[in-house]
């Protein structure tokens, strides 16, 4: 349930020796906002805050988000907790209903997401319509896009809470399986199809890595991972992808077409590319020869163009607590998978310089969830362009609840303001006067 209160305290904004009063409201955590919902009509005036950096567009019962004390809370749960005790599945349905399942509840949700794992065979059409060189996270963007075509009913947006709720299973259920086919698709594989008597990443990762001539072996300690890093990226607050998702929702557009947008979002290497681009730094640092001590040193010149990708995180201003949770999954891969790669033997020396450097330690600039996600991907098998489709696959039941919300609470339209800086208004010219 949402928790805010408006304080006896108010903001005063002086503009052309006129007071205006403001009120400043409160959040169940203590977070303050100065209300200035109405400053446009009272005033005429608008605020700039561009990227939004200051700027609460709505309030969500969903994820607390301390960047300075590094905490992170789903519907009031700590995210070590949910790691450490959780599955993905009863995640996934905290975020959606608000609290964690009961025995029942998690079968019967369970259940229907079995039910929903097969997509249409017309899927396959469009899928051969990408050439091999297609990125995963175009074509599954492009599916989801596609997925009210197969039920026309979504486009509705007044339809009931059990009309919305048979959406929200299906882009569940579905989800693996696009993403399992979208990647057979770039290797040239047939597709497999879901196992319905398998759990909800084992049969994701039969999909992935199955073939005709061989099945894939499920090894607990790779689903066990897999299962905690979909937990650590299944909602951050209002970041870019997921506040896409809400702006585009805010049309009443349809369930499917808001997450394409949040996963065309999420597609942008300052987002989601983050640990990919980690990975291809990793290589570019073997390829030259695998001196670290070379790259840390550019990294630290302030005049070389060079950064270290995965270190430091713009919110968590002392630490990611995702990380910490992350490394000790990642520690546990390696170990006991005994996998011999020179790239993740590059990644261990940068981690170790990271957490023992003072020019690091100092600046805060520790290794984070973009870092050891991408070190836990390659470990699995997953190719470096899939790394994003992953993230997808995690955030997912953090965009259906940020999109179930704001229809809940009745949001408008998102529709930002702007200052405009452009040409005043200036004659037509004459065709030869151009």
């Amino acid at each position: 349930m949402s928790k805010i209160a408006e304080l006896n305290e108010v903001a005063e904004l002086k503009l052309n020796g006129q007071v205006y009063h403001l009120p400043v409201i409160s959040g169940s955590e203590g977070e303050k906002a100065i209300d200035i919902s109405k400053l446009r009509d009272q005033t005429g005036y608008i605020t700039l805050d561009t990227g939004y950096k200051n700027t609460g567009a709505t309030k969500s019962a969903i994820t607390f988000l301390d960047g300075e004390n590094g905490i992170l809370h789903y519907r009031g749960y700590a995210i070590e907790d949910l790691a450490a005790k959780s599955t993905f599945i009863e995640v996934a349905y905290l975020l959606i209903y608000g609290e964690l399942p009961n025995v029942s509840q998690l079968e019967s949700f369970q259940r229907e997401l079995t039910y929903h794992t097969l997509v249409h065979e017309d899927i396959k059409k469009f899928l051969d319509g990408y050439p091999s060189t297609a990125h995963p996270m175009g074509i599954v963007s492009s599916m989801f896009s596609s997925m009210p075509s197969f039920y026309p009913e979504s486009l509705n947006p007044h339809r009931s809470s059990e009309k919305v709720n048979l959406t929200i299973l299906r882009c569940i259920a579905k989800m693996p399986t696009l993403i399992a086919w979208a990647y057979k698709k770039s290797v040239g594989h047939p597709y497999v199809y879901p196992d319905n008597s398998r759990d909800y990443i084992s049969n994701f990762l039969n999909m992935m890595f199955s073939t005709p001539a061989e099945e894939y072996t499920i090894d607990p300690i790779v689903v066990e991972a897999l299962n905690v890093l979909l937990i650590l990226h299944a909602d951050h607050e209002q970041n870019c992808s997921t506040s896409t998702v809400r702006i585009v929702g805010s049309s009443q557009a349809n369930l499917y077409s808001s997450i394409a947008a949040g996963i065309s979002a999420l597609w942008g290497p300052l987002h989601g590319g983050a640990n990919q681009e980690v990975i291809e730094m990793l290589e570019l640092i073997k390829l030259d020869g695998g001196d670290t001590e070379k790259w840390i040193a550019k990294a630290k010149d302030k005049n070389d163009p060079f950064r270290l990708m995965g270190f430091g995180h713009r919110v968590y201003k002392n630490f990611d607590p995702r990380a910490r949770i992350i490394k000790a999954a990642c520690d546990s891969v390696l170990n006991k998978l005994g996998i011999q790669d020179p790239v993740l033997e590059i990644a261990k020396r940068l981690e170790e310089t990271a957490l023992s450097d003072s020019y690091f330690v100092e600046r805060k600039l520790y290794p984070n969830v973009d870092f050891y996600s991408g070190i836990i991907y390659r470990a699995l098998g997953i190719p470096t362009e899939m790394f994003t489709v992953m993230f997808a696959l995690g955030r997912l039941p953090g965009w259906i609840s940020q999109w179930k919300e704001m229809r809940e609470q009745g949001e408008p339209i998102g529709r930002p303001r702007q200052i405009y800086v452009g040409n005043n208004i200036r004659p037509y010219p004459e065709l030869n006067k151009r």
